[in-house]
């Protein structure tokens, strides 16, 4: 698989959707307890701001009456996608705009919500807000359920590096093996310390441990269960082809990208989760720093982790082949290929003494690609 050249400035990853030609253009300042909303005649340039509560029902009503057609936009948000989806109900448009995109002057210093309102309805009508992609509910929960996954797993990890430095500062160490198998969580259980305060605390943190092991547990079957029948089922299937790609790892991947294909091109996935260069470039020169970071973080530890396996030798265990089983031929040859492209990313710039840190992360960008071309395959 070719990949095309990918920068930093490879940022509109999305195509342009088709713009009405509004009547009246709104822009909303959500809040939990209440909404702000500006509201621009576009024939007249009047600009009206009105105030409602909380609820998405009452600000979609109020939308819905204004003279035709109406335009909406507010800022992605803790409230979640329900308006969005109201304002769809009553066939308004609404754009649900990527708060880091939204252009703001460096010298303006007063931010109210009748003002961010009236910048979102000026950004809308010139055409210069990125919308992001309002998941349905049924994935929307599933997301949810996946991130939940993720939360108690850095909980867990939080947990454990707490004990553990605890046993360091009393000159405690495990030397016989791998920390947190079954061997060490035994050899855990049978430490005693000194002080009664310092063992009340030990006894509490293998509570939380224990209880932490016992969620992540559960969530990790309930997502199994309902995976058979959720819309990422074919998703899934496909990505679990690749290598250091299993069925948690595809979920989240799924999670966090969703439709795989609203990207045109590799690298504008790649540029969506952050595994570009930043740049800076000024007449002549041109400089290239370390990864943007942007989008999903988790997505992002996903392909970072996954893209470790590519260091060892191309070839298709006993694991993997289960895996590709009942897949299509185009998708385990996609798979296939991504093997002996990664592999050969981390043998050159090993070779380059280059950082393994360094290298993963460009077998994680070029992975993302991989990805990308697995789940276009009908």
């Amino acid at each position: 698989m070719r990949v095309a050249p990918h920068t930093a400035s490879t940022t509109a990853y999305l195509e342009e959707p088709a713009v009405t030609k509004a009547r009246t253009v709104v822009g909303l300042d959500v809040h939990a307890a209440k909404i702000v909303a500006a509201v621009l005649d576009v024939e007249s340039g009047e600009l009206c701001s009105f105030r409602f509560g909380g609820e998405s029902k009452d600000a979609a009503g109020f939308c819905a009456g204004l003279p035709g057609p109406v335009r909406v936009a507010y800022e992605a948000g803790p409230t979640g996608y329900g308006l969005a989806r109201e304002l769809l109900t009553r066939r308004v448009e609404c754009v649900v705009a990527a708060p880091s995109k939204i252009p703001r002057a460096p010298g303006d210093r007063v931010k109210t919500d009748r003002r961010d309102a009236e910048l979102l309805a000026r950004l809308l009508l010139a055409g210069r807000l990125h919308p992001v992609r309002v998941p349905g509910k049924e994935e929307e929960a599933l997301r949810d359920l996946v991130r939940a996954r993720e939360g108690v797993r850095v909980d867990l990890m939080r947990s454990r590096h707490r004990l553990s430095k605890l046993l360091l500062r009393h000159g405690i160490r495990f030397e016989d093996g791998r920390a947190w198998t079954d061997a060490h969580r035994r050899w855990v259980a049978q430490i005693t310390l000194e002080w009664p305060a310092a063992q009340s605390t030990l006894l509490d943190q293998i509570g939380a441990i224990d209880a932490l092991v016992v969620r992540r547990d559960s969530l990790e079957r309930e997502i199994l269960t309902v995976l058979p029948s959720s819309p990422w089922r074919v998703q899934v299937g496909r990505l679990r082809c690749l290598r250091g790609v299993d069925t948690l790892t595809a979920v989240g991947l799924c999670a966090e990208i969703g439709d795989f294909e609203r990207f045109g091109r590799p690298g504008y996935l790649m540029s969506y989760v952050g595994l570009v260069p930043s740049e800076n470039t000024t007449g002549q020169q041109r400089r290239l720093g370390s990864i943007t970071k942007t989008g999903s973080g988790h997505a992002r530890r996903l392909l970072v982790e996954a893209a470790w396996h590519y260091r060892k030798t191309p070839r298709v265990g006993a694991a993997l082949t289960e895996r590709q089983t009942g897949q299509p031929a185009e998708a385990v040859a996609v798979a296939w290929s991504a093997q002996r492209r990664l592999h050969r990313t981390w043998t050159r710039l090993e070779a380059r003494q280059k950082r393994r840190t360094i290298v993963a992360v460009a077998a994680a960008r070029e992975l993302a690609g991989f990805a990308w071309a697995i789940t276009q395959i009908e």
